[in-house]
């Protein structure tokens, strides 16, 4: 819980006196219309890396914008995070970015013709090296494979459309027949479902590109491939060896999500999600190593998981799929994306949509569109069943923010106002999904990034420090906005005093 800075006193309601209206106010930007509470995240590649293009998604409904390290090194990406951020300057709102680390991706290696249909009658044979010369031969970026393959294993190709199993082994080869065929081209990943893999989940690229993310000031970092707590908490020292380093706080290194796509992440699922800040269903690695008719069962579990620990969850791969191409989604894809909200997650993510689709305001505004209408359900059911009940509490903040959320609903609260320093306030606020909206203020910057991957709260810049010039501040622009009229109640959840103690203060709108 943070610090107001107020002296104590024997009456917390007396000391919390509002400064007179016609006193100069900082204005604090509202958006023009009421966000989701289902955060979004976007993917930037070449279809929306253009500046006028960031402005449109964040005005579209971006939350935060996912940078994807298999694609180009630091120098695009530091481009393009230069963007985002002189973007969400310009509107006046924080934006989080994500970097998203590429781990050990297995990929076939340059195919003849770019191309080669695989057949039952045909068997395939994958070799060590770099390059092929026999027919129906295959090369992988993987140098270990040869070495993690047994006889009875299966590779999986294209993501997942089409599979082969090893027949025989040698030290150099192993020949495979082919169990589903299908066109497989140069570069598609390549997928091992079961096998046991050597190689380190951090390669040295990795650890290269989470160096740079503490250095430019990223603020989620995600871990592909994970398969243990061990590599989070391996990432975690190379983040707090790379701040000392260069003199940073400690407390501002990037939040760390592991991405949930190996069945050994799935088994260790509880240890990941307690060494982790918030997790990512990756369904398009885990829908593949993975029975495809496990994928919906598992996704509910890992988002169940995270809603009893506490920890933001992000639902993503082929969410929005046929946006690529269409400027409507199917019946299906918006039904997929409504389900997650339902189940829980605190955001959607766009992944090949924005980065390299034709339409990515439109699969953004398209998202937004299901979000706020899946949110009226999550409202009727909240109202019979509050989602109080079973968050555990394990603080004092979060009895705090149990009783202000059941306040909130009590009174019929138009705004609930969170000031917090390390976010911990508005992330156990989030976790119990009150439908008043909600605003989390900081005096630290990052806080305010961070925010943004939570469900409900809208951070907001320029909020003074002092929480009564901070209130007042919100009731003259909310009023501008349209956000609260006369009579509407708003709740504001802090700390005062200097030990840090806790405070809910209602104020009525005048």
């Amino acid at each position: 819980m943070s610090r107001f800075p107020l002296k104590p006193a024997r009456s917390t309601m007396r000391a919390f006196v509002l400064p007179a209206k016609n006193r100069p106010m900082t204005k604090i930007v509202f958006p023009a219309n009421r966000p989701s509470r289902t955060k979004i995240v976007a993917t930037v590649g070449p279809a929306s890396d253009a500046e006028e293009t960031l402005t449109a998604l964040i005005k579209a409904g971006v939350d935060v914008f996912r940078l994807n390290m298999a694609h180009g090194g630091t120098g695009d990406a530091q481009v393009r995070l230069d963007k985002i951020r002189n973007a969400a300057k310009q509107l006046g709102v924080p934006i989080g970015v994500h970097a998203d680390l590429a781990g050990p991706k297995m990929r076939l290696g340059e195919i003849p013709g770019g191309e080669y249909r695989c057949t039952p009658a045909v068997p395939m044979k994958f070799v060590r090296g770099k390059t092929a010369t026999e027919p129906n031969t295959f090369t992988t970026t993987y140098e270990p494979l040869i070495d993690d393959l047994n006889v009875g294993d299966r590779i999986m190709l294209a993501d997942g459309t089409v599979a082969v199993q090893v027949a025989e082994k040698t030290p150099d080869y192993v020949v495979c027949s082919v169990v589903q065929g299908g066109v497989v081209r140069s570069r598609q990943g390549v997928n091992l479902p079961g096998a046991k893999l050597s190689v380190k989940t951090l390669q040295s690229a990795d650890i290269e590109h989470a160096q740079w993310a503490v250095a430019a000031g990223v603020d989620y970092l995600g871990v592909s491939f994970v398969r243990s707590a061990d590599d989070i908490r391996e990432l975690r020292q190379i983040l707090l060896e790379e701040a000392v380093k260069l003199g940073q706080p400690l407390s501002v290194i990037p939040r760390i999500i592991p991405k949930i796509e190996k069945p050994e992440a799935v088994e260790r699922l509880e240890s990941i999600v307690d060494a982790a800040d918030a997790v990512m269903v990756a369904r398009g690695d885990l829908g593949v190593e993975l029975d495809i008719a496990q994928m919906a069962t598992v996704q509910k579990k890992i988002i169940s998981v995270c809603r009893q620990k506490g920890k933001p969850v992000i639902t993503a791969t082929q969410m929005l799929e046929s946006m690529h191409h269409q400027t409507l989604p199917t019946r299906a894809e918006a039904t997929d994306v409504a389900n997650a909200i339902l189940d829980g997650t605190d955001a959607c993510m766009l992944s090949g949509e924005t980065a390299v689709g034709e339409y990515p305001v439109q699969a953004v505004e398209m998202m937004h569109r299901i979000a706020v209408e899946t949110e009226k359900l999550l409202y009727e059911r909240e109202t019979q069943f509050p989602a109080v009940k079973n968050i555990k509490r394990e603080s004092l903040t979060d009895s705090v923010c149990d009783a202000a959320v059941h306040l909130a609903n009590e009174i019929g609260a138009a705004l609930l106002l969170v000031e917090t320093s390390t976010g911990k306030t508005a992330l156990s606020l989030s976790n119990r999904r009150s439908m008043t909206l909600t605003l989390g203020t900081s005096r630290n910057e990052k806080t305010l990034n961070w925010m943004n991957l939570y469900w409900g709260v809208l951070p907001v810049l320029n909020a003074p420090e002092d929480p009564r010039e901070c209130l007042r501040a919100v009731l003259d622009s909310g009023t501008a906005a349209g956000y609260l009229k006369g009579g509407d109640k708003v709740v504001l959840v802090g700390g005062v005093g200097e030990e840090h103690r806790n405070v809910i203060y209602v104020h009525v709108v005048g």
